[in-house]
């Protein structure tokens, strides 16, 4: 599955993992949300209902280019730098292009969407 992330003029495709959380996001699908920097690590943005994590590891070890899932907060989290191991972090999938956009943005409003191929 792959998602489209569009916001002022700028498109990031990600390739998702086909696991329940995954497949919940995208059933949501299409959604604007709104997304700001967290610990100049991440972009965050909250979907309008907590994503399904039944089957999920413990935790994961995101890398520049994460698309994750934060299930205490109930956050989507897009990984611009690398970072540790976090319990309750659900590795949605990858960022594939636009990359470049990610890191220049700080707060923006983004159209997630489903990439029908």
């Amino acid at each position: 599955m792959k998602i489209s992330i569009k916001f002022d003029g700028q498109t990031i495709i990600a390739d998702l993992k086909d696991n329940p959380s995954s497949r919940d996001l995208v059933a949501q699908l299409p959604l604007t949300l709104n997304f700001e920097d967290y610990h100049a690590t991440e972009k965050i943005a909250y979907p309008p209902r907590k994503l399904a994590t039944q089957d999920a590891p413990a935790g994961f070890d995101p890398s520049v280019g994460t698309v994750a899932y934060y299930a205490p907060w109930g956050n989507l989290a897009l990984f611009y730098k690398d970072f540790g191991y976090s319990k309750s972090l659900v590795n949605l999938g990858n960022i594939v292009s636009g990359m470049d956009a990610l890191l220049k943005a700080t707060s923006f409003n983004a159209t997630i969407e489903r990439v029908i191929d």
